[in-house]
């Protein structure tokens, strides 16, 4: 970890980025809410936290360095807040020396496969941001003010492609009003008074039962004023300073005279916008479109054998989501309607018997224990190869002991009718084979798809692990570019060899919905003609009814007052 930050550290140096050298890097963080998993280790757990911090202030950046969530975090190291509600659940600095950071204000929340999106109204963060402020807050981080994609494999655990959409700016970077328009008047709003909130002494007093107010004075100078309002139905009226105020429901008023109010936090004038889809090309023509159907492995086919099952990620080393466990199998006469028994710690499993697909089943990001799978089979009175495919969405994100946590199979059994259970979990012989075979060849990418013997496409196809690969042009314009997989299951998306992210469609909300239907093709991954686009498909779906479409959003307008005049 020395070696690791040292060399983060001297990158930075290198190219004069830190404030002290008249860079634009004023703050550095040392750790991630440690705290959380702190008590894990046990007596381990503080010394680690002394020498992290040590460590960090020893390289000399010349900027502060803080620890989120770290209530304890050494001096000079100040201990920052994240959440959405820090003016009123953080417990403020540790040392009079610091000052009050928020380092993380969540302005959504990531959405995970089968969840919805965690909508945060504008009102909502615009109050909280101002009640850190009055109470004397010095520096506030939205987390995230611009969403974004998780291209590739990078989203972990279930997490959808698509990240923080519902941010002031959504993934492509355009204005979702009326976040954006709502807080940029509380900044400027804000800024206003910075000076006499920068300067003048805080005080504080009740203006009725739900009712505070926050001054900051200066001798003979300037006064600033926060009346708030936690009454979360109804009106308030109030006396503040020999004026009478009215205080919307759950709101705070912005005064930066201490006598008029120039913006309250629920009084939101920018309009809401919607995002508009505008279909730029179908790909419904099957004549160009090509398919390959992945390779099912069987026992005596792979390399890796083992008397156990083994864990996921520490066989597949993370440079694949899938790992395929196969074995032979010679069942006893007298098994009747067989059913495939396999319970999991990975996050999805699909069943393949002699070549032929038999079920699949899978997780959820709220799931604590393993999932489990039971598909009818039919067996061949002979040798029998069973494969299943285990596949993960996503590395676990959070909590200690990451090292230990166990993905993968944990129990295989075929059950007969008569009560009769074959048990494969201990002391059976297992083959292994990390990643499919198409990802081995690196098909995705134009100078490989010929590693392989491509076939005609007919039509919507519930072949399980097909490749699907077409071109295409680039729309006209500059408006961002979606892939709309409405009508595909399960798998990955790539533009001219870059991974565009996991999809699952079949994965559904609990509106009947899948999570997220548009991934997001950056303009810079194409080119204006003869793109190459490759789908993997785990489960079958449909590429003749998928689209690429244009994204804009509606009534960008700003709204115009006299403290912040439009652009």
């Amino acid at each position: 970890m020395q070696n690791f930050t040292t060399k983060i550290v001297n990158m930075m140096k290198s190219e004069g980025l830190y404030a002290s050298q008249g860079g634009p890097i004023i703050l550095s963080q040392i750790e991630n809410e440690y705290q959380n998993v702190e008590a894990a280790f046990r007596d381990k757990g503080p010394p680690y936290v002394i020498w992290a911090a040590k460590m960090a202030v020893e390289l000399q950046t010349g900027v502060p360095w803080v620890m989120c969530k770290q209530t304890d975090a050494p001096d000079p190291v100040i201990n920052t807040c994240n959440g959405m509600r820090c003016g009123e659940t953080f417990g403020g600095p540790n040392s009079p020396t610091k000052p009050s950071l928020w380092t993380e204000n969540w302005t959504s929340f990531y959405q995970v496969y089968g969840g919805e999106p965690y909508i945060r109204s504008a009102e909502d963060i615009a109050f909280h941001v101002t009640l850190f402020i009055a109470k004397n807050g010095s520096y506030i981080n939205y987390y995230m003010f611009h969403g974004g994609t998780n291209f590739g494999r990078t989203a972990s655990a279930y997490v959808i492609t698509s990240y923080y959409d519902q941010a002031p700016l959504d993934e492509y970077g355009l204005i979702r009003q009326p976040k954006w328009g709502h807080l940029k008047e509380l900044h400027a709003a804000i800024k206003s008074c910075s000076s006499t909130i920068l300067e003048g002494v805080q005080s504080n007093f009740s203006l009725g039962q739900l009712q505070q107010a926050y001054i900051f004075e200066e001798e003979g100078a300037g006064c600033a004023a926060f009346l708030v309002n936690n009454d979360q139905k109804n009106n308030a009226t109030v006396e503040f300073r020999n004026i009478t105020f009215e205080l919307l429901p759950k709101s705070i008023s912005v005064l930066p005279d201490c006598e008029n109010i120039i913006f309250n936090t629920a009084k939101v004038n920018a309009k809401g916008n919607e995002i508009t889809r505008t279909s730029s090309q179908l790909f419904d023509d099957a004549d160009r479109w090509e398919a390959y159907t992945d390779v099912i492995p069987n026992f005596a086919d792979t390399n890796l054998k083992s008397d156990t099952l083994l864990e996921h990620m520490n066989t597949t080393k993370d440079k694949s989501d899938y790992l395929w466990y196969t074995f032979s199998f010679l069942p006893n006469s007298s098994c009747t309607e067989p059913i495939l028994h396999v319970e999991s710690l990975a996050h999805v499993a699909s069943a393949f018997v002699n070549n032929k697909y038999a079920g699949s089943a899978h997780g959820s990001k709220d799931a604590k224990g393993p999932f489990t799978m039971e598909a009818p089979i039919v067996l061949n009175d002979q040798m029998n190869t069973i494969s299943i495919l285990s596949t993960m969405v996503g590395l676990q994100d959070s909590g200690a002991f990451l090292e230990r946590r166990y993905a993968g199979l944990t129990r295989v059994e075929i059950r007969c009718a008569q009560q009769e259970i074959y048990n494969f979990t201990n002391n059976y012989e297992w083959g292994y084979q990390a990643g499919l075979s198409g990802e081995s060849l690196n098909i995705y990418m134009r100078e490989h798809l010929d590693n392989i013997e491509w076939s005609e496409v007919v039509s919507a196809t519930d072949q399980p692990l097909s490749w699907f690969k077409i071109e295409f042009d680039a729309p006209t314009g500059n408006d961002p570019v979606v892939l709309n997989l409405s009508t595909m299951g399960k798998g990955e998306a790539w533009v001219n060899g870059q991974s565009i992210g996991r999809y699952w469609l079949s994965f559904l909300t609990s509106k009947g919905q899948p999570s997220q239907t548009l991934y997001h093709i950056p303009r810079a991954f194409l080119n204006s003609s003869g793109n190459l686009l490759v789908l993997l498909e785990e489960s079958g779906g449909d590429p003749l009814h998928i689209s690429l479409d244009t994204v804009s959003r509606t009534g960008l307008q700003e709204h115009a007052s006299r403290y912040h005049p439009p652009q």
